[in-house]
């Protein structure tokens, strides 16, 4: 049973309940509440680890009630119980240590099984809801933040939290168990003895407790070393090709040193502080074992205390205590596990600043009419990067952005895609407000092509149906000879099922943009994106791509953003930006009779500016 029922209950609405549900800072307590469709299975765990904790505490008392029987034989407990005979009562001892031993394993056999496989369980499910809801956070959020450091939670704390489910959860339970059927042993048995093997567990709690709130900011300290590292690491082997080009190796090991060591040092006074718990409270269960040992054996030597009793009580003093010896390694896999659920709860009640509108948007009935009404935008932090634009796009037209870098080209395709959403005004997609739409449906409905392809590490057959996975291959084929990526992709060592590898790093720039090309002509939006498609190639690359775009641009909105103008001088528009503002618009020949920004960039890139 998944923590939340996927099939009735959308992924956003669950965790909107949780946020509700979750403002306590006992993670714990949040994680609970988080994983109610488990609560079924986690409480047969626990009964089994009760269980299994019960009949191990057993066999000290069949100890003691076999000393009973060899000591007073007739006058003995089971004697009392209509068994007389001596032999007899040894006998029906043997039998129950035999079921009690059987039952034993049997629970422990029972609760390593279900908590094992919980814990794998709620790892998966944890991890694949924290990416889900990672997914639908908003461009915005990934600003501040390192990709190795989301990393850090998805793998490392999720991790962290299945080792506690795996083993400590069992740990404590069994702790818990001891004490309160040893303790419900010895007052029965010998009430004026049992405060003397209980008298350290109020100092071992009390200890345990200053232990949790002195570690477990250390430990907190030591998640976010491991984020900042992680991120480090993702982000050097990222740029692998700058490091050796500019040949910083040594320098970045250096830097990856100094992040590990910190990470060290600070783990360092964890494990200080960790490794002196087990010694202070072994000491502590000294002085209970050894005044319940001495004081008890007294009141035996006196025929106060049964020889029986006194063994029972012996036997279960060591199994009371000797086990707290272990909180301090549980608490520690406690801590631990609380401070990376901490984070990935934090992470999942992030809400998502952008979320999917009320209005389904029906593909085949997109006509691809954009509207910009008064629209600005402003990161974050900084300037505003967009002032108040006002035009509209005709379906089926062409119209393309350029300007100077910096102008705010790339953020406009952000805006269409909703990755970000305007600051003021609106955004239409045949006249519907886009944040009335939903993300899926919006998105679905435009294609793009960046200037900064990313491939997926699969196949080429793969990365050309990421917009329809379930294309058929003629289909695949026939895009990539839309793209002009056919005859390429036919002289690779596999073909259509040539490994491209990360990012696509074993193809050249323009063959990864064609492919994309390729990929957006499979998606068949009706509205495309074209971002700088053609700035990092050659001028045959560039030629075979133009002929790409001019083919799949028919019947659909095109808008292309472009640095080069001899791209986009067929354009039905072109509009020209200057630091957030439409200064100009117009055909090629209409901008060159005004003589203004577009023509001056013309010249500059014609080399008339030059030679004038």
């Amino acid at each position: 049973m998944p923590f939340r029922s996927r099939a009735s209950l959308p992924l956003t609405m669950s965790l909107a309940n949780a946020t509700t549900e979750t403002n306590s800072p006992n993670p714990l307590g949040r994680l609970w509440r988080y994983a109610a469709g488990h609560r079924r299975r986690i409480v047969l765990a626990t009964s089994c680890s009760v269980l299994n904790k019960f009949f191990d505490l057993a066999p000290p008392v069949l100890i003691g009630a076999a000393v009973d029987v060899v000591v007073r034989r007739q006058d003995s407990v089971l004697a009392h119980l209509g068994f007389p005979d001596p032999r007899q009562q040894l006998l029906i001892l043997a039998v129950l240590t035999f079921v009690v031993w059987v039952l034993e394993s049997a629970f422990e056999y029972a609760y390593g099984v279900l908590w094992r496989n919980l814990a794998q369980t709620v790892q998966h499910e944890l991890r694949v809801d924290t990416y889900s809801h990672i997914q639908q956070l908003e461009m915005a959020y990934f600003e501040d933040r390192s990709t190795g450091g989301l990393t850090a939670v998805l793998n490392d704390d999720v991790n962290q939290l299945e080792r506690f489910l795996d083993g400590g959860a069992n740990d404590l339970l069994q702790v818990a168990t001891t004490v309160v059927l040893v303790g419900a042993a010895f007052f029965y048995l010998a009430p004026t003895v049992a405060w003397m093997s209980f008298v350290p567990i109020p100092f071992i709690l009390w200890g345990s407790l200053l232990f949790q709130k002195r570690i477990a900011p250390r430990y907190s300290a030591v998640r976010q070393r491991v984020a900042s590292l992680s991120g480090q690491l993702a982000n050097n082997l990222s740029g692998i090709a700058t490091i050796k080009s500019f040949t910083a190796e040594q320098r970045e090991i250096e830097r990856i040193a100094a992040e590990s060591d910190a990470y060290r040092q600070t783990n360092r006074e964890a494990i200080r502080l960790s490794s002196a718990f087990s010694p202070l409270i072994r000491i502590v269960i000294l002085v209970g074992f050894t005044a319940t040992l001495v004081y008890g054996g007294f009141l035996a030597l006196d025929g106060v205390l049964a020889v029986g009793a006194y063994s029972v009580m012996v036997f279960l003093t060591q199994r009371l205590l000797w086990p707290l010896t272990r909180l301090g390694q549980t608490f520690d896999l406690y801590q631990r596990a609380m401070s990376s659920t901490r984070r990935i709860l934090d992470l999942l009640d992030t809400s998502p600043g952008i979320v999917d509108g009320p209005q389904s948007l029906e593909l085949n009935q997109v006509q691809g009419e954009l509207e910009l009404d008064g629209v600005g935008f402003s990161y974050r932090t900084g300037p505003p990067v967009l002032r108040e634009l006002n035009l509209k796009i005709p379906a089926g037209s062409t119209v393309a952005f350029v300007g100077a870098t910096g102008a705010g080209k790339t953020t406009l395709i952000k805006l269409f895609l909703r990755l970000y959403d305007v600051s003021e005004g609106s955004l239409r997609l045949d006249g519907r407000d886009l944040r009335e739409l939903a993300l899926g449906d919006l998105r679905g409905a435009m294609g793009l092509v960046s200037q900064d392809v990313f491939l997926f590490h699969g196949t080429v057959r793969e990365n050309l149906a990421y917009g329809r996975p379930r294309a058929s291959e003629e289909e695949i084929r026939q895009a990539a000879q839309v793209a002009e990526a056919e005859e390429f992709i036919q002289r690779l060592p596999q073909g259509y099922d040539t490994v491209v590898g990360e990012r696509g790093q074993k193809l050249s720039g323009g063959q990864r943009q064609r492919i994309s090309i390729a990929r957006a002509v499979l998606k068949d939006p009706p509205v495309l994106l074209l971002d700088e498609a053609t700035s990092a190639v050659d001028n045959e690359t560039e030629a075979a791509i133009q002929r790409s775009l001019a083919r799949i641009s028919v019947g659909r909105t095109t808008v292309i953003i472009a640095h080069r103008l001899s791209t986009v001088r067929h354009a039905d528009r072109i509009c020209v930006l200057d630091q957030g503002e439409l200064v100009e618009t117009g055909t090629h020949e209409d901008l060159l009779a005004l003589n203004g920004p577009y023509a001056a960039l013309w010249k500059v890139q014609t080399g008339e500016a030059l030679l004038a």
